[in-house]
């Protein structure tokens, strides 16, 4: 024997255990009397690279697949070597059985067949046999869970639009955590039952924010996972509209709360409209990306996890938090502003940019790149008339509205454009009578409008005092007459901007039946034993299947019974 000790090795070909069970294993034989150390993994290629780094990889490991047990012990001799290895089935078989007796099904469709009420099915096997599991709940009829990663975003795009055709639902992949009717699911925390709804692109994010929220004395109705990747420009927010529809139709949620790492903007644009068409107050915590304003109509932004949790609680808890019902359906079309305030038109865009996607202005663009500019933008667009492109060798748009009234002409004939924004600002400087000039240019772009049959909205901020010498009350009653919809903050018309957008269909696939959240949860494991036992320790009805790689691992071989599966079934 030398210094290293004796180096001894098992290989079980297509004998797959869960991530849980290797460690679990691993440290059973590395406590035995003589062992030094011990490494049970799947031989895949980067396992036994690891191995290698612990120099516990065996020399004369030969074929080696990645489906194989690879068990390793180090220990002081041969005899000990030997006697670790030979415990290997006993230490195994000490594992806790579930699911009815001592029985596992084999495969997702026996244990289904063993507990056909169940609803959802958690599945934590590895990301190259995940999909196709995923694939058979779903065409199953349950709803998944999926925590498994390294799942392709074609393959995750393939199985929530096919879940969502047919009202089911997939929370993943790498998906973490859920807690469905009191239930935590996967890595979740124990919280109080209550009246606050969570969904969370982000595994932790939601985990701290329930938790939270349970420490702070309020509880939790259901909390979604969507997997990392939901709210990608690829995926396009799938499980996040379909969580934020359950959440608007389950009586038992007063308040939401959306969690997630920043989304594509375009995908932010659909979820926000969605969540304020909940018609309930939404606390939004897109992490580390910048909000539209603390509060746009129900929506309230928040800029930390804490905060998020602390909001939530603070709405449930006020009268001022109820929710803002949808405005009526509207068929306006593109949002085009003109405004004369630098400032002004800058959160103009961060807030309405939360809502109207794409839109184009020329805060985002070099002058010379922006075709908004010169009016032919295609698509919803807000200007400052008074940045430096727009008034060289003419007087700011404070003072002359000369510009602004060629351009509200311009976009008011425009049969795609339904709503125009401007700001009229007030003091000492300023025009002296700006709604003489500009009332009766709405007045007109609104009554062509109405003769050709179109709808035509135009909303105006109005910024000033009492004390103004173009009298603000006088100023606001011309406007108002010629049919403005005259606002005093710029977040009153933001607003009103982003409630028009918002009522929207929330899903456009058949409803995710509120049965999914119902009380008792029922569920089949495929995967981690840890997930079963957790179910199982709350009170939830569960199976956990026995699983192993199709065709022992090998890829070909799985294709061709999988072909020959469906082919006996269709």
């Amino acid at each position: 024997m030398n210094a290293r000790g004796v180096c001894r090795h098992l290989l079980r070909s297509g004998s797959y255990l869960d991530s849980v069970v290797l460690m679990q294993l691993q440290r059973s034989l590395a406590g035995l009397p003589e062992v030094l150390d011990a490494g049970v993994v799947m031989a895949t290629p980067a396992n036994q690279e690891l191995l290698t780094s612990s120099d516990l990889l065996p020399e004369d490991l030969e074929g080696a697949r990645s489906d194989d047990l690879l068990i390793v012990v180090r220990a002081e001799s041969e005899e000990a070597a030997a006697e670790a290895l030979g415990r290997v089935d006993e230490l195994l078989a000490t594992r806790r059985s579930g699911g009815t007796g001592d029985f596992r099904p084999r495969s997702l469709s026996g244990a289904l067949r063993q507990l056909p009420e169940a609803r959802w099915v958690l599945i934590s096997v590895s990301g190259r046999w995940a999909t196709d599991v995923a694939q058979e709940a779903l065409e199953a009829g349950r709803h998944v869970f999926l925590y498994s990663d390294n799942v392709s975003v074609r393959s995750e795009v393939e199985l929530k639009r096919f879940a969502a055709a047919r009202g089911l639902m997939v929370m993943g992949p790498d998906c973490g955590t859920a807690v469905i009717a009191g239930v935590g699911m996967g890595f979740a925390n124990r919280v109080a039952r209550g009246a606050i709804g969570v969904i969370g692109a982000s595994g932790t994010g939601l985990q701290a924010v329930t938790s939270r929220i349970h420490t702070l004395g309020m509880g939790i109705s259901h909390a979604l996972g969507t997997g990392s990747r939901d709210l990608s420009e690829e995926v396009g927010g799938i499980s996040a509209l379909q969580a934020l529809d359950l959440l608007r139709r389950d009586r038992e949620t007063r308040v939401v709360v959306l969690v997630s790492k920043p989304p594509d903007p375009s995908v932010a644009t659909r979820v926000l409209a969605a969540a304020q068409a909940t018609g309930k107050p939404v606390v939004v915590d897109f992490l580390g990306a910048p909000a539209p304003g603390r509060r746009l109509g129900s929506l309230h932004f928040a800029r930390s996890l804490e905060e998020t949790a602390d909001l939530a609680v603070e709405l449930l808890s006020s009268e001022t938090g109820q929710g803002m019902p949808p405005v009526a359906a509207s068929t306006l079309g593109l949002v085009r502003g003109l405004f004369s305030g630098g400032t002004l038109a800058q959160e103009a865009l961060l807030r309405v940019g939360a809502f109207l996607q794409p839109i184009e202005s020329n805060w985002a663009a070099a002058p010379a790149e922006s075709s908004v500019a010169t009016g032919e933008g295609q698509g919803h667009t807000l200007l400052d008339l008074g940045a430096d492109e727009f008034t060289v060798g003419r007087p700011h748009p404070m003072l002359d509205y000369e510009l602004r009234l060629r351009r509200l002409r311009q976009e008011a004939e425009d049969s795609r454009v339904g709503f125009i924004l401007m700001d009229v600002v007030l003091g000492d400087g300023a025009h002296n009578d700006p709604a003489a000039e500009l009332g009766p240019a709405v007045r007109a772009a609104l009554n062509q409008a109405r003769a050709e049959k179109r709808e035509l909205e135009i909303a105006i901020v109005l910024v000033g005092t009492d004390e103004d010498p173009q009298d603000l009350e006088a100023q606001r009653r011309t406007l108002s007459e010629a049919g403005a919809s005259v606002f005093t903050s710029l977040r009153e018309l933001t607003e009103a901007v982003a409630l028009r957008f918002a009522n929207q269909p929330m899903v456009e696939t058949p409803e995710v039946s509120l049965a999914a959240l119902e009380a008792p949860l029922t569920a089949v494991n495929v995967g981690l034993e840890s997930f079963y036992l957790s179910l199982e320790a709350q009170d939830a009805r569960a199976v956990q299947v026995d699983w192993r790689p199709p065709a022992g691992g090998d890829e070909t071989l799985g294709r061709i019974l999988d072909r020959m599966k469906r082919g006996a079934m269709s």
